[in-house]
């Protein structure tokens, strides 16, 4: 279940918000890339040349939505479905 609620005022937020876990993150990159979607880099994680951020538990790419809350793409380790939180 999702659960939407509208409001009259909103603020963006940095963090991510909402995240999907993907088979294959270079994969689903390059889809929404040619959909026009544009990756987010940080300067407190090293990330290739696709933006991805690659650690112990996987590979992880941040978007912004049309609002500018930041959304992710996770793609675990095999074996290790937790969370990686910044």
């Amino acid at each position: 279940m999702l659960r939407v609620t509208a409001v009259a005022e909103f603020t963006p937020q940095p963090f991510t918000v909402l995240g999907w876990a993907v088979p294959d993150i270079r994969a689903a990159v390059a889809e929404l890339r040619g959909r026009g979607v544009e990756f987010l880099t940080y300067d407190t994680v090293p990330q290739d040349t696709d933006k991805i951020w690659t650690t112990p538990g996987g590979r992880i790419a941040w978007f912004p939505d049309p609002d500018g809350n930041v959304l992710s793409l996770t793609e675990f380790a095999p074996g290790n479905y937790t969370t990686v939180l910044i």
